[in-house]
């Protein structure tokens, strides 16, 4: 009981390490996991482990466990993938999915079978094994490293769509490896096992996915039950599909997210956020308990010159040559190929399947269906699986930042603007910002309001920025600030702490409450110069929606024209530079010659007022 509780207190405190130091959550898990496991040995008279989960699991439940824990993994992997989104991805993205697989499973095979002695189906299942690198691993990267638009968009959706692609090639490999006898590598007894592999997983997954649909659409179960019902079908499948022939659950599952995510069904969203949840505890147990099981000799056999040349093989050499190729004729220059190239963690998918391959492969060969060489390559592929994981998150993010500064492929100060809630006053800004060539993004999650934004065609993010997570999901490379304009003041107040370690806490704002109004408190970031809450503004838009302007060149004169018509205008923004936009509210740059004040009128007295001060403006 106290191991149990211990592998899960264990992983989620790496989770939190990771958010802390803004690391790829599966380097602290992995490193806990081996001191703890292997390396514990060291510091016990009697060479035992402080956890080790061959003795917490033991036999086929150790197999089972791991199994079904991967098998969810990969169904939250297949939720993200979306065909829509495969269409319209760039050239490059495309290329890098499927000429980067070919290039890492075929160089990857050629480089262990030369350097390491491996077999060739057991070099050829390795080299499956570490295609996949997985967003969960880039995403924290790129965030810290923030790379241009081209780069970012290239490297996040790379690491989204190979995550079940990769999965499914090295299940599809590991189905060879096992289907054939002794010296019948690949042979038609081999083919066979393969084709009913692929057959029962593609059957079971089509036939729980319409299940499913019908159970999701047409209201047959309580909303409070949907997402243990969506969790009980993905066990069943799962299991089911293993039970028609053995392995084809991980397939089954897989094909079953993918399907499931590109079927119109109400509330996706929140059964990926309930299996997102799942996935995190899984992954947090899973990894301290797999690198716990991992053994001091696993470690000092993969510690020589040869592994090393391995590792030097994918990630310099193979990675470069995917890249290079897969962007022939793309617009990219050749820093950001050389950039793309040196960025390629392998991720959690990765090390899930090496551990349930190596398990299973280990039993099957230990049972006299193979050689001890064989068996001493599946004892293998763990230790080299964790070893690359490793070795690429600790280079690549040590590295990454120097290297983006050097090559000068650090974004350029976005002027993009992210708007919280899509109601009316955030759709009129939204719209005018649009046309003067500004990058826009709205996030809410009523539905109404979502239609509403979508029928101006105004891009949408259907979720809460007040999630810890919507930084991951949304592309934030294009945007600079976040304007917060519900008509909740909490709920604006947390999203603009949660982005401030994004944009900076000079670059996010929100509307006024009514207390701060009605009191004159000046607080920080406030829009509109603190002189409109929620209502205010949606009236004063609705009375006078003509945008006027004046040309300022300086902050001093800036304010000059606010102090003697404050109280007739509500100022909206200010332009300056290249088409860059701030709030009026707390501006703290040397505004340049020819800026331009954007406002609105609060209404006809005002307006008559203005007229009579003879202001130069034009109406837009």
């Amino acid at each position: 009981m106290l191991e149990i509780a211990g592998l899960l207190v264990l992983g989620i405190f790496a989770q939190w390490i990771a958010w802390r130091i803004r690391v790829p959550a599966i380097l602290p898990l992995i490193l806990i996991g081996l001191a703890v496991g292997p390396l514990s040995t060291y510091l016990t008279t009697e060479g035992s482990k402080f956890i080790d989960g061959n003795e917490i699991f033991q036999g086929d439940f150790l197999f089972d466990v791991i199994s079904l824990s991967v098998g969810l993994i990969l169904f939250e992997g297949g939720l993200t993938l979306k065909l829509s989104e495969v269409r319209i991805l760039g050239k490059a993205v495309r290329n890098l999915i499927v000429i980067g697989s070919i290039v890492t499973l075929f160089g990857g095979a050629i480089a262990a079978h030369l350097i390491m002695g491996m077999t060739w189906r057991f070099a050829f299942l390795f080299a499956a094994l570490i295609i996949v690198t997985g967003p969960t691993v880039i995403g924290p990267i790129l965030r810290n490293v923030k790379p241009n638009f081209s780069i970012n968009t290239i490297l996040k959706w790379e690491g989204i769509l190979i995550d079940p692609v990769g999965a499914l090639v090295a299940i599809l490999i590991y189905e060879f490896v096992v289907s054939g006898q002794p010296g019948e590598q690949f042979t038609l007894f081999a083919l066979k096992g393969f084709i009913l592999t692929v057959l029962s997983g593609v059957v079971v997954g089509i036939i729980f996915a319409f299940i499913l649909y019908n159970l999701l659409t047409k209201e047959w179960i309580p909303k409070y039950l949907r997402n243990v019902i969506v969790l009980a079908i993905v066990i069943l499948t799962f299991s089911l599909s293993d039970l028609l022939h053995a392995e084809s659950g991980l397939l089954a599952v897989t094909l079953l997210g993918m399907i499931i995510a590109n079927l119109k069904i109400d509330n996706l969203k929140e059964i990926l956020s309930f299996k997102e949840d799942i996935v995190l505890i899984l992954i947090s147990l899973l990894f301290v308990l797999l690198s716990s099981m991992i053994k001091v000799s696993d470690i000092t056999t993969i510690l020589n010159g040869s592994s090393l040349l391995l590792f030097s093989v994918v990630v310099f050499v193979l990675r470069p040559i995917s890249v290079f190729l897969s962007t022939i004729n793309s617009n990219l220059s050749f820093k950001e190929k050389i950039f793309v190239s040196a960025i390629c963690p392998r991720g959690i998918v990765s090390a899930a399947v090496a551990s349930i391959f190596t398990i299973r492969l280990t039993e099957l060969l230990g049972e006299g269906n193979g050689s001890m060489m064989e068996l001493f390559h599946a004892q293998l592929l763990l230790p080299l699986t964790f070893m690359i994981i490793v070795g690429t998150v600790v280079i690549q993010g040590l590295l990454a930042k120097p290297l983006a500064a050097y090559l000068g492929v650090l974004r350029k100060e976005p002027n993009g603007v992210i708007f919280l809630g899509a109601s009316e006053p955030a759709r009129f800004m939204a719209l005018f910002l649009k046309k003067m060539g500004i990058p826009v993004k709205l996030a809410d999650t009523s539905k109404a309001n979502i239609q509403e934004a979508t029928a101006l065609d105004l891009p949408v993010f259907e979720g809460s920025l007040a999630n810890d997570d919507a930084s991951e999901e949304l592309d934030l490379s294009q945007f600079g600030q976040l304007h917060a304009m519900t008509s909740n003041t909490e709920i604006n107040s947390m999203s603009c702490k949660i982005l401030s370690e994004e944009f900076g806490s000079n670059r996010v704002f929100r509307l006024a409450s009514n207390n701060e109004i009605i009191n004159k408190k000046q607080g920080k970031g406030l829009l509109f110069n603190g002189l409109a809450d929620y209502i205010n503004i949606t009236q004063y838009f609705r009375k006078n929606p003509s945008i006027h302007q004046y040309e300022v060149n300086s902050v001093d004169e800036l304010n000059v024209f606010l102090q003697e018509l404050g109280k007739s205008i509500i100022p909206l923004f200010v332009r300056y530079g290249e088409n860059k936009i701030l709030p009026v509210s707390n501006i703290n740059i040397n505004l340049p010659e020819s800026s331009v004040l954007y406002y609105i009128i609060k209404d006809d007295e005002s307006e008559n007022t203005l007229l009579n001060r003879n202001v130069a403006d034009h109406v837009e």
